[in-house]
């Protein structure tokens, strides 16, 4: 503003003015200025090194050539440097060999390709289930774990079990409860057509979780690795089950947390309302698709 000229005047405003009418202290607007105009010579903070950076590359390189292995991190660089006497700290090993390029390609985490396009939601119901644990914790018997699966149409919630123990056996309840509710019969082919998505824990990844929903007819559709969006209806089922039962209430045990979890899913299909069913419950959404075929 300072630089500015008066329209009236053709002059400048005084810095004491504009100081005076913005209320800026005066002595920290000097400070700051002569803050700017002092230059001061860029260089590393301390007692100069013995090896200079150049220096210091050279002999890492020479490390990295010399070594029968391949890959070591900057830890053991910097370690087989002090072994020959030459002390520095390892960040500053780490910020050579990173600015030269010299770490290990391997060590550095590689984000996969994103390959799922499109939605995970399906225009009608037992098309595609998703199924997955979480853990929460009883008073009386420690950790406990939680499976669910739900209908990726109308996040309908269709089976939803809690054990002691989380394994393979545990984590197709859910699936058990659902077949029978929805094809009428747990058997041969009885969920024929029905994709499920699940992670890639070893729960579901086992030879006999597998072998057991291709009896029932069902198609594995892993969501890919680190990829949580592919199976993203049953992490948001996870959500709501947290946020309104696991984190507000307190269980002293398995059975007393299993009985909790069957009434919220009588509960949350009758009454959750979802956005993207136009702020309807699963089941109320579900029977309004019905209701269209039938009179269509």
């Amino acid at each position: 503003m300072s630089q500015a000229a008066s329209p009236a005047s053709d002059k400048q405003y005084e810095i004491s003015r504009v100081l005076r009418i913005w209320e800026f202290p005066r002595s920290s607007f000097y400070a700051a200025r002569q803050r700017a105009r002092r230059v001061l010579p860029l260089r590393r903070r301390g007692p100069k090194p013995r090896l200079s950076d150049e220096q210091l590359v050279a002999a890492i390189q020479a490390l990295i050539a010399a070594s029968p292995f391949h890959g070591e991190g900057y830890r053991k660089l910097w370690a087989r440097l002090r072994a020959g006497q030459i002390r520095i700290s390892p960040g500053r090993v780490l910020r050579l060999m990173r600015a030269g390029q010299l770490l290990s390609p391997h060590r550095m985490p590689q984000a996969p390709p994103r390959q799922h396009a499109g939605v995970i939601t399906t225009p009608e119901p037992n098309l595609m289930w998703g199924t997955d644990m979480t853990l929460t914790v009883t008073t009386d018997e420690g950790q406990v774990s939680v499976f669910a699966a739900i209908d990726h149409f109308n996040s309908e919630c269709v089976g939803i079990h809690a054990s002691k123990r989380g394994n393979r056996f545990e984590a197709l309840e859910p699936l058990r409860q659902g077949v029978r509710e929805q094809f009428g019969a747990f058997g041969a082919a009885a969920a024929a057509g029905l994709k499920l998505r699940h992670d890639h824990g070893s729960q579901y990844m086992s030879d006999h979780f597998q072998a057991e929903i291709a009896f029932l007819g069902m198609t594995s559709s892993p969501a890919f690795v680190r990829q949580p969006e592919g199976n993203g209806c049953i992490e948001r089922f996870f959500r709501t089950l947290k946020e309104q039962l696991l984190w507000v209430r307190h269980f002293r045990n398995v059975e007393e947390l299993r009985l909790a979890l069957v009434e919220f899913r009588h509960s949350y299909n009758r009454n959750w309302l979802i956005g993207r069913l136009g702020y309807r419950s699963p089941l109320t959404a579900r029977n309004c698709l019905q209701a269209a075929a039938a009179a269509a």
